[in-house]
């Protein structure tokens, strides 16, 4: 590819993979280089309107992770939102032109799939066994099952009863592999 540079790239539309979404909805489409401070505030300044009941949050490609945290931040501010999660793939096609055209080189297309995801979030209650729903206050639960598990691993540990503890209740340690012996240098 050292004799090709990339030209263009072209997003192919992806149909939103919820039905029945009302034609006014507020589709929040989160970039890599959006500022989640701006789309924060006029998600949060939308949301907080009565009249306003659902949101989109839609990203791709680096931009899941930002989706993600938008989203999550969305839910700590304005309690009771239900939400459905949809992972998809997006499908972009890069156009590659020859740096050199004289030296007899075709064009390049390549079409890949990059991952995207959109979050519906609602005011409303959606449909619980949709997969990809979680009802409001959901990682609450989570989190509080998930600290507790780990406060036990911790208190066993204490006790010396945590993983690499030898029969004698001594920990051991190796610097080698499984044998005991250290490991060579190279």
């Amino acid at each position: 590819m050292e004799n090709y540079k990339k030209t263009k790239i072209v997003e192919k539309p992806c149909p939103l993979p919820f039905t029945d979404l009302p034609p006014d909805i507020i589709e929040m489409k989160v970039k890599d280089g959006s500022k989640i401070r701006n789309l924060m505030g006029y998600a949060i300044g939308k949301m907080e309107l009565d009249s306003v009941r659902q949101i989109l949050f839609t990203g791709s490609g680096k931009a899941v992770s930002k989706t993600i945290t938008c989203v999550e931040i969305m839910k700590r501010r304005l309690k009771e939102l239900h939400q459905i999660t949809k992972v998809l793939f997006k499908q972009i096609e890069e156009i590659w032109e020859p740096i050199v055209p004289e030296a007899g080189l075709d064009a390049l297309t390549v079409k890949r799939n990059i991952p995207a995801i959109c979050v519906l979030l609602s005011k409303d209650a959606l449909d619980p066994q949709e997969p990809g729903y979680q009802a409001p206050g959901s990682f609450d639960a989570f989190w509080i099952k998930t600290l507790k598990a780990e406060s036990q691993g911790q208190m066993k540990r204490k006790q010396g009863g945590g993983r690499g503890a030898s029969s004698t209740g001594k920990h051991s340690r190796s610097a080698g592999g499984a044998s005991g012996e250290p490991c060579a240098k190279s």
